[in-house]
């Protein structure tokens, strides 16, 4: 499934962004949220296996959905938005933040 023409705009101006603002290889911070399923949270720390990252998550307050924090050191900018649409590809109903 091919990003719409506002992923591809919001992905550009990321890299425009990260560059600017970052040397790079440099640490990132990842955040989504998911509904509350425990293999959907093992599938996204699954993808920054091997990688060095630390994995946070944390219960919203009622339990339904659940934030998941990854700080990993990436290479540049095109890594980072690569992870990003790895995750949004493989995991249904994940939010970026």
């Amino acid at each position: 499934m091919g990003a719409s023409p506002n992923q591809d705009e919001f992905y550009q101006k990321l890299k425009e962004q990260l560059y600017d603002t970052t040397l790079w290889p440099s640490e990132y911070l990842y955040k989504f949220i998911i509904r509350t399923n425990t293999a959907e949270i093992e599938k996204i720390e699954k993808l920054f296996d091997n990688m060095g990252a630390v994995i946070n998550t944390i219960p919203s307050k009622k339990g339904k959905y659940t934030s998941v924090s990854i700080n990993v050191r990436m290479k540049n900018p095109d890594a980072v938005i690569a992870k990003y649409k790895e995750v949004a590809e493989k995991i249904e109903g994940v939010i970026s933040l």
